[in-house]
């Protein structure tokens, strides 16, 4: 089975590239929404978090005050790194699960999709990384028209990201993605193919 990791800016066309290897017979594991399932039920990373930042941080049902731990963490680098370091560890580790499920199963290839793919370390747990990327002004605008937000509000959120060369630098392919939907399509089942047949591309 065939791991792959798939990063780059918002607005760039993950979830198009995403939705290409689900209707090839693959499977995606969305790192951002691992992360709050074990927010809310994995016991033991709560009470890691609860260690290093304080009871508070969690209401009396065991919810995340995202308030109070941002605080706490957007005042601090070195809280914040070990936010990092520990939510990263459990997110890698449950990927690992999720990974050896999707071979289990039979599935032709699995993709973790994550913005912090490289940082978060679970870009290790895969053959190849794709850099789903697109030029600044294309993303201002894709994420108008998705969210309804305002253009500064666009400019201010792309701004905030790393540059789509840096994706493109730390990744092993690249699929550029500042033409049409259909032209993404096709560009990426052709790639996921090859990666899957382990092709030479």
């Amino acid at each position: 089975m065939t791991v792959i990791g798939i990063t780059g800016p918002t607005g760039a066309g993950k979830t198009t590239v995403l939705n290409v290897l689900r209707d090839m017979g693959g499977a995606v594991v969305d790192c951002d929404a691992l992360y709050h399932e074990l927010l809310r039920r994995d016991i033991s990373m709560q009470n890691e978090l609860k260690a290093r930042f304080g009871q508070d941080i969690f209401d009396e049902n065991d919810g995340l005050r995202r308030k109070a731990l941002g605080v706490i963490v957007f005042e601090d680098q070195s809280a914040l790194e070990d936010l990092n370091a520990i939510t990263h560890r459990h997110v890698v580790a449950e990927a690992e699960r999720r990974i050896a499920q999707a071979g289990a199963e039979g599935r032709p290839a699995i993709a973790l999709d994550a913005i912090a793919l490289l940082e978060s370390g679970a870009g290790e747990l895969c053959g190849a990384t794709i850099a789903v990327t697109a030029r600044p002004e294309v993303r201002v605008r894709r994420i108008m028209a998705r969210e309804g937000i305002s253009e500064e509000y666009a400019r201010r959120r792309v701004a905030a990201q790393k540059p789509e060369a840096w994706f493109e630098e730390h990744c092993t392919y690249t699929l550029r993605n500042d033409g049409t939907q259909a032209e993404l399509e096709a560009g990426a089942r052709r790639l996921l193919t090859q990666m899957i047949n382990k092709e030479d591309i």
